[in-house]
């Protein structure tokens, strides 16, 4: 089990930008990751998809997010990130990293709380 370490979540206003961070706390072989990103999940909902990215760079983003939100991956740090612009008060969630091994089940960080609001 990989421990994943987030950071960036904190309150912004509406139209802000934020990045979050997500590493692993210890060095990994880039070959033994497939996929990581973003899950969040709002206050009373369900935990959704945000966004994800594979070892080679593809990248998949949520139709709520797509024009607003990044994903990159830093494979060298074992580092996934989520930018996020123009910010909306229905982003505001916590949000958690992961990370899926070639072997092994998927990792999750603690989240990090992100709050959209004037």
């Amino acid at each position: 089990q990989v421990r994943l370490v987030e950071s960036g979540g904190t309150l912004v206003q509406p139209g802000g930008s934020l990045r979050l961070s997500c590493a692993t706390s210890e060095t990994i072989f880039i070959f033994s990751i497939n996929d990581m990103g973003w899950y969040r999940q709002a206050p009373g909902k369900q935990r959704e998809l945000v966004a994800s990215i594979t070892r080679g760079g593809n990248t998949n983003l949520a139709d709520s997010v797509k024009g607003r939100f990044t994903i990159s991956r830093d494979n060298a740090k074992n580092t996934v990130y989520l930018q996020m612009n123009s910010l909306k008060p229905e982003d505001t969630a916590v949000y958690y990293c992961y990370l899926d091994p070639v072997v092994g089940e998927r990792n999750w960080g603690q989240g990090t709380r992100v709050t959209v609001s004037s």
